[in-house]
């Protein structure tokens, strides 16, 4: 027997005919499966997992017109043998008319939980590691979008995952792939259904992996005393050359009405552009304004962030406040001291509304994050990619913590490190205008910057799934 099954989606024609001869052509097919129920449906991955008879299996897992180099099989079936993999990936050539780019893909690490882990089209199962995972850890469970998901997760557990980082096949027709919309599925309203699901599935995979933390462990910060504060809170904005839009988020942050005293710490990232003395005005006229402008010249966001909370000026509660975005209006920061100052959370995140440079709102509008729920938020937070804004903190508790030196996911890491430990509190009406513009384009990154932000985020849930694991064996 040939040791290859492939199992794709049925599609009519010439298209699924070319698509499938150069893998029948590679002569370590035995079978072709095809279905015309989606790749992500239990039953229809329990009954097709549970009929191949060869050693591997290969899912076809989008409808795309495909074509293999010659001996990719053989490079995909010698890879799952050395290196014992439970599923191997490749890197594939996007093509079109005239085109023809390369498309890498990212290493799988411990922490690639995210659901929407780009594979590519191709996935290569060995069957001995899917059988075993299944009996083991259960059979996929009852869903309609999730299957696959589950599978990927729970095969992860006992086996590697190998990407083979060199083209293996061509992948046409497909749209532009080399830039991607990082609004991101879990906060659209429509896919409300498929993310329950997604989060049943891992949740249950924290559980099997020992990193679930159930709701109860969680802490209540309390009222800290101790520590006297020069002020109640501060509005914290790390900046570097933004001189078209500083002036607007001071006059922002200046704007908040509030039952309390705070101040505005501004970290001036050696900035270029004239930011320097816009700041350096506005700081004489406005005492609340304290203008720093760090020592130190390799300093991040999260850099500047440190520089800010751990300065003698940081008041009790230190709130975000980025230098291109506005608070939605003059109670924002009223209201998220408010939760804060309650004691049940180290953390509070708001919602904000996507707006143009002239402070329109543009599509998708408000960002909510209504995944999140008091009960399993704490863990969801590990497969989502990011929590929302505007963010703020227990001061005594960031101090503890620090953040990442980098400018991509510092918040973020910061965040897994609280609710690994304290309950998040959340705001769902929109507090702030989050500004997309030229100068400000994280909504169409090219795909090297998306991959090279994907990865970093997933070594961030590395170390957190491992420093979960080590609390949980003390608890």
């Amino acid at each position: 027997m040939r040791p290859i099954t492939i199992i794709a989606t049925s599609q009519s024609g010439q298209i699924f005919e070319k698509s499938h001869r150069s893998l029948r052509e590679s002569g370590l097919v035995e079978e072709v499966i095809t279905t015309s129920v989606p790749l992500t449906t239990n039953e229809t991955l329990n009954r097709i997992i549970a009929g191949v008879k060869t050693d591997y299996f290969l899912l076809l897992v989008k409808d795309n017109l495909i074509f293999f180099k010659s001996h990719a099989m053989e490079r995909m079936l010698e890879a799952a043998k050395t290196k014992r993999a439970g599923i191997v990936y490749s890197d594939y050539y996007d093509e079109g008319k005239d085109v023809r780019r390369p498309h890498p893909l990212i290493d799988y690490q411990f922490g690639s939980v995210r659901d929407d882990f780009d594979f590519g089209p191709i996935m290569f199962f060995s069957t001995e590691a899917v059988k075993i995972a299944l009996q083991r850890y259960g059979a996929i469970p009852p869903v309609r979008f999730a299957g696959l998901y589950d599978l990927r997760l729970k095969v992860s557990i006992d086996n590697p995952i190998h990407h083979i980082d060199e083209p293996l096949y061509s992948v046409f027709d497909k749209e532009d792939s080399q830039r991607i919309d990082t609004h991101f599925s879990y906060v659209d309203p429509k896919n409300t259904e498929v993310q329950r699901e997604m989060e049943f599935v891992f949740t249950d995979y924290l559980k099997k992996i020992d990193t679930y933390i159930p709701p109860e462990y969680l802490k209540k910060t309390g009222q800290m005393g101790g520590h006297q504060f020069p002020v109640e809170a501060s509005i914290i904005i790390p900046v570097k050359n933004r001189a078209g839009t500083i002036a607007d988020a001071i006059y922002s942050a200046l704007s908040q009405k509030t039952d309390f005293s705070f101040n505005i710490i501004v970290v001036d990232n050696h900035s270029g552009d004239g930011t320097t003395g816009i700041l350096s005005g506005l700081a004489n006229k406005h005492t609340q304004l304290i203008h720093i402008i760090p020592e130190r010249h390799d300093l991040g966001i999260g850099g500047c962030w440190n520089e800010a909370i751990y300065s003698p000026f940081c008041g009790r509660y230190a709130v975000q406040l980025d230098s291109d975005d506005l608070y939605s209006s003059s109670q924002t920061l009223q209201k998220v001291v408010e939760m804060l100052r309650d004691g049940s959370y180290a953390m509070v995140i708001g919602s904000y509304t996507i707006v143009d440079f002239n402070l329109k709102e543009i599509p998708p509008g408000l960002i909510d994050h209504r995944e999140w729920t008091d009960e399993n938020g704490h863990n969801n937070a590990l497969r989502i990619n990011g929590l929302g804004a505007p963010r703020a903190f227990n001061t005594t508790i960031i101090r503890r913590i620090g953040f990442l030196n980098v400018s991509y996911g510092e918040d973020y890491a910061a965040a897994l490190h609280i609710c690994r430990e304290y309950r998040i509190g959340r705001i769902f009406e929109s507090l702030y205008l989050c500004r997309r513009w030229e100068g400000n384009t994280d909504a169409a990154l090219p795909l090297k910057k998306i991959n090279e932000n994907n990865a970093f985020k997933d070594s961030i849930r590395t170390e957190e799934i491992i420093s979960r694991q080590k609390m949980n064996k003390k608890i």
